[in-house]
């Protein structure tokens, strides 16, 4: 079984590599001001998860730098995600608002459906109110 996890895990990588999504070009001042929102997010995920492949794609294409930490490889970031967000799960998107308040967001819908509203080419909204992960639209 680890054979063919590794197996899968090297298709899903590569056929990543192969298939990156090229990001959206924003004029330099309002990249300054995407980079600066994004600076308060960071994605749990592993490596070759296909899930966590989508949510990293979704951030590519809307050319968002969200520091990512692999709860597998890194040490302590399982404890982290646990005591943050109460589960071993990813991906899994941590948001922490102006205030200082964290969200933990587990579902790749929901967390792609947030990105897209928050940073979408065509709906950039830095000064929208916070995100509810109750009110995500994950029927796109």
């Amino acid at each position: 079984m680890r054979i063919i996890r590794f197996i899968l895990g090297l298709i899903i990588l590569t056929i990543d590599w192969l298939t990156t999504p090229r990001g959206i070009k924003r004029e330099k001042y309002l990249q300054a001001k995407v980079d600066a929102a994004t600076a308060k997010l960071a994605l749990y995920q592993y490596k070759a998860c296909p899930f966590c492949v989508k949510v990293r794609r979704a951030a590519k294409r809307n050319s968002l730098k969200i520091a990512t930490f692999d709860a597998k490889r890194e040490a302590g970031r399982a404890e982290e995600l646990i005591a943050g967000g109460g589960k071993l799960k990813v991906p899994c998107l941590k948001i922490e608002d102006q205030s200082g308040q964290v969200q933990w967001m587990y579902e790749s819908k929901q967390i792609i459906a947030y990105l897209d509203n928050r940073f979408g080419s065509d709906r950039f909204k830095l000064d929208a109110p916070a995100f509810s992960v109750e009110k995500a639209d994950i029927s796109a």
